[in-house]
């Protein structure tokens, strides 16, 4: 095992999280990799290091970012969060009091909150679409609001994997008049000066890195005998190759498109871990926060086939996932990024990588990253 020497600062209580991180690249788990932890608003861990591409020629800087996929879900719910905190958004209201053409087909009392927790039946796209169609913002919300639901909306969770970013998406275009990636970077991003982006301008590419797909056969829906897993994963087909072209960075897929790192994710996150307050601004209130918390549905998931309870736009503890603190919330996204709030600990952790792992939950190398910065808090 060779010795690997990560970049960035970890306070000396936290010294185990820099042994994990950079265990994960000594046992050839990682090509290149950022970690951040922040604990009541201070950043206490934030590294990096390796290669931000496949062949080892661009290093992994302090400023590298890369496609986080489904990690892009907390920055959506957390500007729907926000709308919500203003009155904007009343996650009890049907969907068609927003979007009155989402009534089609038995969608009139689908609620916000449905989009919001994976309930609404509508884990994929049931006309046949190509990638392409993922930067149409208007075909790909129309073609949902006029399709019946898969299932009865509110009876049972089942992720949203791409369609969840367009569905939220234009709630908050119908409430706002401006796209959902203009009002997170006005919002959200901007006062806090995340480095995290819903629509990527092209001034930014040079920082990209580039994603290493998972193995073959290994990806999203491999394997798969249940129809609705195979719409969601093949109608279109996720290529993860796709992420390092300029038409998927420079448009809004606001449930998998987000560009990042994880210093930015953990800066916006850690509105959601501190009350609503970041950077020396109050964004949100307290109570906005919490709406996080309020469980929607639990039970298996229809596409993912694991138990799970889900809030306000988020996992909750419990189901597969364990958690110190019961008031936490989290997300992973495909190929092994994550994002875990500890509201109890008001303690925020982010993990980016560009070797993709096959998994849409997070994979064990962020998972021992947390162990160590669990085993630190508590210590």
């Amino acid at each position: 095992m060779s010795k690997f020497e990560s970049h960035g600062f970890v306070q000396d209580k936290f010294a185990p999280v820099r042994a994990a991180f950079d265990s994960n690249f000594e046992t050839g788990q990682e090509n290149g990799a950022a970690f951040c932890m922040t604990v009541e608003g201070e950043t206490v861990a934030d590294l990096w290091g390796g290669w931000a591409d496949e062949a080892g020629t661009r290093p992994w800087a302090q400023d590298t970012i890369v496609n986080v996929y489904s990690t892009t879900k907390t920055m959506t719910a957390l500007t729907a969060l926000l709308l919500a905190d203003r009155g904007e958004i009343d996650f009890t209201a049907p969907v068609a009091k927003y979007w009155p053409e989402f009534a089609a087909n038995g969608k009139a009392d689908v609620t916000v909150a449905h989009l919001m927790s994976h309930s609404a039946g509508l884990s994929g796209w049931k006309e046949p679409i190509v990638r392409e169609d993922l930067y149409d913002w208007e075909k790909a919300t129309s073609l949902l609001a006029a399709q019946a639901p898969y299932w009865a909306p509110g009876t049972a969770p089942g992720y949203h994997a791409m369609t969840q970013g367009y569905l939220v998406g234009e709630v908050v275009r119908r409430v706002t008049g401006q796209s959902l990636g203009t009002v997170f970077r006005s919002e959200i991003a901007g006062p806090l000066g995340a480095d995290f982006h819903i629509g990527l301008p092209a001034s930014e590419d040079h920082r990209v890195a580039d994603l290493t797909p998972p193995p073959a056969g290994s990806g999203l829906g491999q394997g798969t005998t249940s129809p609705l897993v195979a719409n969601m994963s093949s109608n279109p087909p996720i290529n993860p190759l796709d992420t390092r072209t300029r038409d998927w960075r420079g448009a809004e897929i606001p449930a998998a498109g987000g560009t990042g790192n994880a210093r930015s994710v953990a800066a916006v996150q850690s509105l959601m871990a501190n009350g609503g307050f970041a950077n020396g601004k109050q964004i949100l209130s307290e109570a906005g926060c919490r709406k996080a918390l309020e469980l929607q549905i639990e039970g298996n998931d229809l596409i993912l086939g694991l138990p799970v309870r889900y809030g306000m736009g988020f996992g909750l503890a419990g189901g597969a996932v364990p958690f110190p603190n019961p008031n936490t919330i989290y997300w992973g996204g495909y190929g092994g990024s994550l994002v875990v709030i500890d509201m109890d600990a008001r303690a925020t952790y982010a993990y980016a990588m560009n070797k993709m792992a096959a998994t849409t939950t997070g994979d064990m190398r962020a998972f021992m990253i947390l162990m160590a910065a669990w085993g630190a808090m508590a210590a």
